[in-house]
């Protein structure tokens, strides 16, 4: 699988009128990077730039562990047109130019949802959205720091160089996320927003004193399989979030997600290709090894690659956690938000409907009577409902693409997905005992049950022992195949991170 190309069909800009080339160049020769002509905005620059140490004492201190020092193979957005949009090129992380890169303005867009439907999209922040646009931004600036942080460790037991990179590529790109909603927060918020940008760097991933707003950007990040199965899952959480948001009636922020997407687009495809590459490697062993049960786990493990069972209940938990992301089904708070203008739905002008659900309902899923039924509730009520839906039908797409790989090998195993009532916190289903076809159990069952469903202790503790830092250049760990193609269609031996030896670096870029 190749590194995704960043399109984006679902922002269909012709809808709502055309792209304006005014602020496409990004400007490079200012210490913050960016596309906004930060340099005619003293004020709001002088506040950036009073934030700018902060930020580089938190990468230092909670960015990626050990690497601060070495040079990486990483690209850097040099524009926001997708055709061209990014170099690459060697970089210390410390060094990599963060920025604020906002996609083209829109002429004459319009709000497309919502009460305010077809009004002017706005420039300034309406005084009578304001708490709620602020905390919108708040929650996603929060989760862009927090993977950052949950993922600092994994470097001291990277299966490959290539995955090495990748790892730093998907750091050092939320960083700039962070930064985008720091812009927001700086330019439209006044000393608020100064005050919540600042809170962003105080709060820290699994704190007991500080935690991040959201419970799976609390979550431990221990191992490689945990990565990719969190770039495929949560960050399409991310995704989802990210499109709903870029439809906003406050066209800063539309613009500012509709950017990020394209880089968002490259963590789904680590998460994607890393998970099956070890679908992959777990095949060839099999079949090396004369194994045809996938439920053979004991045998399967002396050969050193993660079980299919093991995997499945990995993905089982990774599903789970982030479904809770999306948060009520039935929520106040999320009608509040599309009624007013400021976030819709996934693919929102793709959908065939008036765009503003005064009389319109929606089937959501609860629990009556001991029993699921599927019940039509007002439809601006269940908006988180139909995003978790559409969350659900976008991560099948993918596993569909893991069962091929399965099919192709011939190995009988699928990949599924679990009950939307399986092991949730948040929502309808929050404190259920249910097992991942959907049946009611008592919470003794349950516990009986639960190793056969998540990841036990033994299966993390395996995982765990897998994990050998491999740093030879074009070696790769045991437990996963090597990717099709190389970044920036680089060679199998490409050095795509220098560790021991940041001279050579260099002298290979020039070359």
């Amino acid at each position: 699988m190749q590194e995704p190309f960043p399109t984006h069909p679902s922002l269909d800009i012709s809808e709502n009128g055309t792209m304006s080339n005014a602020t496409v160049e990004v400007n490079y020769d200012d210490l913050i990077p960016n596309n906004v002509n930060l340099s005619e905005d003293r004020a709001l620059k002088k506040a950036l730039e009073a934030w700018h140490p902060g930020y580089i004492d938190w990468w230092k201190s909670m960015g990626p562990e050990g690497f601060q020092e070495s040079e990486v193979y990483l690209r850097t957005a040099v524009g926001v047109d997708p055709a061209g949009w990014a170099t690459f090129d060697y970089v210390k992380m410390p060094d990599y130019r963060w920025g604020i890169l906002l996609a083209p303005q829109e002429e004459g867009r319009t709000i497309p949802f919502g009460k305010h439907k077809g009004e002017p999209v706005w420039q300034a922040v309406p005084a009578e959205y304001r708490a709620m646009l602020r905390r919108l931004i708040v929650i996603q600036g929060d989760t862009e720091p927090a993977s950052v942080e949950q993922q600092r460790h994994l470097g001291k037991t990277c299966p490959s160089l290539y995955d090495l990179r990748n790892l730093f590529q998907v750091n050092v790109e939320e960083g700039r996320h962070l930064w985008a909603m720091v812009y927001l927060l700086q330019k439209y918020f006044g000393r608020d927003g100064r005050d919540e940008a600042k809170a962003l760097l105080g709060r820290q991933s699994g704190s007991e004193d500080r935690p991040r707003i959201l419970g799976a950007f609390n979550e431990d990040t221990p191992d490689w399989l945990s990565f990719f199965m969190f770039t495929f899952f949560t960050d399409r959480d991310g995704k989802m979030q990210l499109e709903s948001l870029a439809q906003s009636g406050f066209d800063p922020l539309a613009r500012t997600c509709r950017f990020m997407l394209m880089e968002e687009a490259h963590h789904m495809f680590v998460g994607e290709s890393g998970v099956g590459r070890i679908i992959q490697r777990t095949c060839e062993a099999m079949k090396a090894a004369g194994i045809s049960d996938p439920y053979a786990i004991d045998a399967i493990r002396k050969l050193g690659v993660i079980d299919l069972p093991t995997l499945q209940k990995k993905a089982n938990f990774h599903i789970t956690v982030s479904r809770d992301l999306f948060g009520a089904e039935i929520s106040t708070n999320g009608a509040n938000a599309f009624n007013a203008g400021l976030k819709g739905r996934f693919r929102e002008t793709k959908i065939d409907d008036d765009h503003q659900l005064e009389n319109a309902f929606y089937s959501v899923l609860r629990l009556e009577n001991n029993q699921f039924v599927t019940q039509q509730v007002p439809a601006l009520t269940a908006i988180n409902a139909r995003l978790l839906d559409d969350y659900i039908k976008d991560c099948q797409a993918g596993l569909n693409r893991w069962n091929k790989i399965l099919e192709k090998e011939g190995v009988e195993f699928v990949l599924s997905q679990p009950h939307p009532a399986f092991n949730r916190r948040v929502g309808e289903f929050a404190g259920l005992s249910v097992s991942p076809d959907g049946i009611l159990l008592t919470e003794v069952e349950w516990q009986q049950q639960r190793d056969r469903w998540l990841p036990s202790d033994a299966d993390l503790d395996y995982i765990s022992g897998l994990m050998t830092a491999v740093t030879d250049v074009g070696q790769y760990a045991g437990w996963i195949a090597p990717p099709k193609i190389g970044i920036n269609k680089q060679d199998g031996d490409f050095e795509y991170v220098c560790i021991d030896k940041p001279e050579r670096c260099p002298a290979e870029r020039e070359a």
